[in-house]
């Protein structure tokens, strides 16, 4: 039996809709825009070196002339050129009557200048720990099985000079017997700087102590078994535990304080951050004068030489120099509006934070990116961008613009104080301190709430000193 199914006929068709529609397209040009926006100072000079590289219409402008324009006749020019040649004929003869070579010398290191020389190999690299101690080991009389074992402790060795390995763990990575790597282990920590490679820092100090000769037995036990009550400053327990005055504990720690719990940071590879601010603010009078710092920027412009030749190129040749014209045009604009933003913004921020400018940072005042953004009518994000990683020398010293912007604390006649305010005479009250009797929290808050008249909590206290870095008040303390 054959059961017949019926099946509808579906159509399919092709249509035609049109549709209008919004999308934000960010162009390479607006996304070069926003880049140059957030840089620091040295970041842009790097990006402008390498767009003068890169951009053949870019050029760099030469430095005004500060010479008066030359009137006089072709036969006085050509005697100002002869002038200037035998000036230079002088200083060579002079660098070759006292040098060390003789000028053919000078003339072949000029054509070939330190042939077979890389650039790393001119110059001279910091001392490394592992390197320094390498050194030692070396100019002493191990073995070398126990150059071996030695060469594997210290390729375990972290930025603070700990070993971070056990005997085990050691003897995993090289033939050698327990006995051999923990005296080869207790050699190298006797090594410059003395400490290195213990396990612990109570091991460090312990052997820094066996070093230079302190054979107190109240000291060595301090360090022992006593550092953590050190530390938590707990100096009276300690005094009558071992029946010794304040003045004679202090003697102690004193010793202690000048041993170096961590050897190995002098060899850190850790390089300090250099800032070059992108603003200064000078006092004139009874007024600020804004200046950016350009010190270092070239001065881009158009390369005339090639915009010359343009209308003589054709096909690629010519859609490759509109192209490259168009981008040299737009970094010359992209950059005149980013210091242009700048300095409106640096402009704003003087305007709300005058007090600061004029007496510090106790007079810093409430401020948010919303309130700058709307006095130069602009868009926030763009106000965030160009405040990121920027520098202005102040007449207080250098700040990042961010730190200008801080929140607020009410006070109690309906004004505001800005928090990092709050903060500095946080500092002040503890800098002024008595060491004996440091100032606690809830003490620091109520000596605010009377200066300022805020009201605010002890652990707010707590937080803003913790993020300046400040201990707590009974790690300040002091014996005497």
């Amino acid at each position: 039996m054959r059961r017949a199914v019926a099946m509808g006929s579906m159509g399919l068709e092709l249509r035609q809709q049109l549709k209008l529609s919004q999308q934000l397209v960010m162009t390479p040009q607006l996304q070069q825009a926003i880049k140059l926006l957030q840089l620091s100072r040295l970041e842009l000079l790097e990006s402008v070196q390498q767009e003068l590289l890169e951009n053949p219409f870019l050029d760099e402008k030469e430095a005004d002339d500060p010479q008066p324009e030359d009137t006089q006749s072709k036969e006085s020019e050509e005697g100002d050129a002869q002038a200037e040649l035998m000036r230079d004929a002088d200083w060579e003869n002079y660098i070759g009557e006292f040098s060390s070579s003789s000028k053919q010398s000078q003339v072949r290191e000029a054509e070939i200048p330190e042939e077979g020389l890389s650039f790393e190999a001119r110059l001279a690299s910091k001392p490394s720990l592992h390197g320094h101690l390498n050194w030692q080991m070396r100019l002493s009389n191990f073995t070398d099985e126990e150059l071996a074992v030695g060469d594997v402790v210290l390729g375990n060795l972290d930025d603070r000079g700990y070993l971070q390995a056990d005997v085990q763990d050691l003897l995993a990575l090289v033939e050698s017997d327990p006995e051999t790597v923990e005296s080869v282990i207790q050699r190298i920590q006797r090594l410059d700087p003395v400490g290195v490679a213990a396990r612990s820092p109570r091991e460090c100090l312990k052997v820094q102590l066996e070093f230079f000769d302190y054979t107190d037995p109240i000291l060595l036990d301090l360090v022992d078994q006593h550092l953590e009550d050190l530390e938590k400053r707990r100096y009276k327990p300690l005094a009558r535990k071992f029946k010794i005055s304040l003045d004679k504990l202090k003697k102690y720690i004193e010793v202690i304080q000048k041993l170096d719990p961590m050897p190995g940071a002098s060899f850190s590879s850790t390089e300090p951050h250099y800032v070059s601010p992108d603003v200064f603010v000078y006092k004139y009078g009874d007024d600020f004068v804004i200046v950016l710092n350009e010190d270092g920027l070239p001065r881009l412009t158009l390369n005339s030489f090639y915009m010359d030749d343009i209308g003589n190129c054709t096909g690629k040749d010519k859609e490759y120099f509109q192209d490259k014209m168009r981008s040299a045009a737009w970094l010359l604009k992209s950059l005149y509006q980013r210091q242009r933003t700048l300095y409106k913004v640096m402009e704003s921020i003087v305007r709300f934070q005058r007090d600061f400018f004029e007496q510090g940072v106790a007079k810093l005042k409430p401020l948010i990116l919303k309130d700058v953004a709307e006095d130069i009518n602009m868009h926030e994000s763009t106000v965030s961008r160009i405040t990121t990683s920027k520098y202005v020398s102040t007449p207080h010293g250098i700040f990042e613009l961010k730190f200008f912007f801080n929140s607020a604390l009410d006070l109690g006649d309906g004004t505001q104080v800005g928090s990092e305010s709050v903060k500095a005479l946080i500092k002040q009250l503890i800098s002024g301190e008595n060491p004996k009797k440091p100032l606690s929290d809830e003490t620091i808050g109520e000596m605010l709430k009377a200066e300022l008249d805020v009201n605010i909590a002890r652990r707010t206290v707590a937080k803003y000193r913790s993020a300046m870095d400040i201990p707590s008040s009974s790690k300040r303390k002091q014996i005497l």
